[in-house]
C-alpha cells in the first residue's frame, strides 16, 4: 500500500509556520496584505473567497475582498485594480477566476502589477517560469512541491511526468520540476500511449480534467503520484487517478479530496507573505 499524502497535515504545517513567520514580521512593522478581487455571484468563486480571507485572518494577515457585479464593465475592473497597484499597503492582489464572458480574462491579468500578482499568471512572471524563478509559483503548483519536500520525496535526478498542460497547472508545474532538476516529460489527454510515458515516472503529477485517466497499469512502482483532478462523478468528488487500484502500487498518492487542495489556499498564503518581502524588506531587515 502507497503512503498516503495528507493533504490537510500538510497544509496544518504550512499554516503554523506561516504564523510564525507573519508574527517575526509584524515585529519589523510589516504587515502583509491581500486584495481579491470577486466579480459577480457564482457560487463556488465565492465559497473559495470566503475561505481565503478566512484563512488570512486566521494568520495574522491583512486581507480585504472587493466584490464587484457581475455586469460590471471591463474599464471598471480595470480601474479597480489600478488602485490596489497603486496602493502601497497592498502586496497581493487576486483576481478570482472565472470572469464574466464579457471579461477579456488574459487583459485583465495583465492589469495586475507583476510583483503583486500572488497567483504567478501575469505574463512577466510566466515568462520567468522559463528561467526557473518567478518572484511566485501558480498556488497549486506550489503546493505540489510542497507536498513533496514534506513527503521528503527526492525531486533532483528523477523523471518526472507532467499530464496536463494548462498554464494554471500543467505548464507551471512542468518549468518548477524542470527547475529542481528533475528529467521532465509533458503529456496530455491527446499523448499517444500515454502509459508508455507514465510508466516512466519516478513523480507522475496528473493535471488533465479526466476521472480515472490513470491506473495501476499506467504507473510505475513506487512511484510518487501527485493526482490533481477534481471531478465529480455519481455525486462524489474524484481525481484524474483510479485511487483504489494505484494506491496497490504506488510509493506514496495524493486522495482527492484531501490532498493538493488543502495545500492551494495555505501556498496562497505562503505567496502573499514573500511578496510582501520582496517589496519591503531589503537585505539588511532580513538580517
Amino acid at each position: 500500500m502507497a503512503r498516503i499524502l495528507d493533504g490537510k497535515v500538510i497544509a496544518a504545517a504550512v499554516k503554523q509556520d506561516l504564523a510564525m513567520e507573519i508574527a517575526q514580521l509584524r515585529e519589523k512593522e510589516v504587515q502583509p496584505k491581500l486584495v481579491v478581487v470577486l466579480v459577480g455571484d457564482d457560487a463556488a468563486s465565492a465559497s473559495y473567497v470566503r475561505s481565503k480571507e478566512r484563512m488570512a485572518r486566521e494568520l495574522g494577515l491583512e486581507a480585504e475582498v472587493i466584490k464587484l457585479s457581475a455586469d460590471v464593465s471591463e474599464s471598471e475592473l480595470m480601474r479597480q485594480i489600478e488602485l490596489q497597484n497603486a496602493d502601497d499597503s497592498v502586496d497581493a492582489v487576486l483576481v478570482q477566476l472565472p470572469l464574466p464572458e464579457h471579461i477579456d480574462t488574459d487583459w485583465v491579468l495583465m492589469g495586475v502589477d507583476p510583483t503583486k500578482d500572488v497567483d504567478g499568471f501575469h505574463p512577466q512572471n510566466i515568462g520567468r517560469y522559463a528561467i526557473g524563478s518567478p518572484l511566485v509559483w501558480p498556488c497549486t503548483t506550489a503546493g505540489i512541491l510542497e507536498i513533496l519536500e514534506r513527503a521528503n520525496a527526492p525531486v533532483a535526478g528523477q523523471t518526472a511526468v507532467v499530464v496536463g498542460r494548462s498554464r494554471i497547472v500543467g505548464w507551471p508545474t512542468a518549468q518548477l520540476l524542470l527547475a529542481h532538476n528533475a528529467t521532465v516529460v509533458q503529456c496530455h489527454r491527446q499523448t499517444r500511449n500515454l502509459a508508455e510515458f507514465t510508466r516512466q515516472a519516478d513523480i507522475l503529477v496528473v493535471a488533465a480534467g479526466q476521472a480515472g485517466l490513470i491506473r495501476a497499469d499506467d504507473v510505475k512502482a513506487g512511484a510518487v503520484v501527485i493526482d490533481v483532478g477534481i471531478n465529480r462523478v455519481d455525486g462524489h468528488l474524484v481525481g484524474d487517478v483510479d485511487f483504489d487500484s494505484v494506491v496497490q502500487k504506488a510509493g506514496a498518492i495524493t486522495p482527492v479530496p484531501g490532498g493538493v487542495g488543502p495545500l492551494t489556499v495555505a501556498m496562497l498564503m505562503k505567496n502573499t507573505v514573500r511578496l510582501a518581502r520582496i517589496r519591503r524588506l531589503t537585505k539588511e531587515d532580513e538580517r
